[in-house]
């Protein structure tokens, strides 16, 4: 695997960052995961543009313009021969000291991995993924604010390790009003009554890409206008349907929530649909991965 660092490649052994990284030190950073498939790069400009969004809002200058970054993305998975992978796109507030200032790092670190990802067995993909709700409430935005896709991630591995700890693969995270905000590292949608929820950003969930296409697709295709709204527990026990929704997961149903059957136990009948046309939309479109 090569990985690209500040414009050159390396080798997995060779790629290497200083441990005065504030990225390293402090979670100092902004990331993106992104998804190639058939040979190019998936909603490449959403993920790009959603990036520099997060790095205005910490005050990160990002040292390379939005199509130069594209184009390192295209040549890194060119580099690692990837035609279907997962690419994790990073920006570190680079090199500084041990104190917290982060105007003392004088440049931000580019790093870009491409690879291969496999968040949930295929069999899960079939079943659908059993969920529990955790104590660790979402990040308000008062303190962090969700929309920002930054390094500091320990929020949701705290709640990925009560899962885990649960025995199942995934857990719903509330925010500290009550209210459902999305999973430890995916949004999340119900369908009730033929209508598609999910919350709104303001509720501690990200802006997904892929959250947003799932919103397009089930517009377009299915004439369903997807209501973002205030949902608690209460909404995913009756729920008839309830799916994930992320790069890495893409599209994945939950069938059982803290001990509740969700609808039949199985994949429903419109997170099935929509699962057959994201996977067709990934065959139409893209950045192209070129030297």
């Amino acid at each position: 695997m090569k990985i690209y660092i500040d414009g050159k490649f390396y080798t997995e052994k060779n790629a290497k960052i200083s441990v005065f990284d504030h990225g390293l030190l402090y979670g100092d950073g902004v990331f993106e995961g992104i998804r190639a498939y058939h040979g190019s790069i998936f909603k490449l400009e959403e993920h790009i543009s959603r990036l520099f969004d997060s790095a205005k809002a910490i005050m990160l200058s990002v040292p390379m313009s939005p199509l130069a970054l594209m184009r390192a993305v295209s040549r890194t998975c060119w580099q690692n021969k990837v035609k279907d992978g997962y690419v994790r796109l990073v920006v570190t507030r680079g090199v500084g000291n041990l104190g917290l200032n982060p105007f003392n790092c004088r440049r931000a670190s580019v790093i870009i991995i491409a690879g291969k990802i496999k968040l949930y067995p295929p069999a899960l993909y079939r079943r659908g993924l059993d969920l529990i709700t955790v104590p660790t409430t979402r990040t308000p935005s008062s303190a962090l604010n969700p929309a920002i896709k930054s390094l500091n991630y320990l929020n949701n591995v705290l709640a990925k390790i009560e899962a885990i700890r649960a025995g199942v693969p995934e857990a719903v995270m509330l925010n500290t009003q009550g209210n459902v905000a999305e999973c430890t590292g995916d949004n999340l949608f119900l369908v009730r009554g033929g209508q598609i929820l999910t919350p709104p950003v303001s509720a501690g969930a990200l802006a997904g890409i892929t959250r947003k296409v799932v919103i397009q697709l089930a517009g377009e295709h299915l004439g369903v206008n997807v209501q973002e709204t205030a949902l608690t527990r209460y909404d995913l026990f009756t729920a008839d349907e309830c799916f994930l929704t992320g790069t890495a997961a893409e599209i994945i149903a939950a069938v059982k929530i803290d001990g509740r059957v969700v609808g039949s136990g199985r994949p429903g009948a419109i997170t099935q649909r929509l699962i057959a046309l994201f996977r067709e939309l990934t065959r139409q479109e893209g950045f192209p991965i070129r030297p």
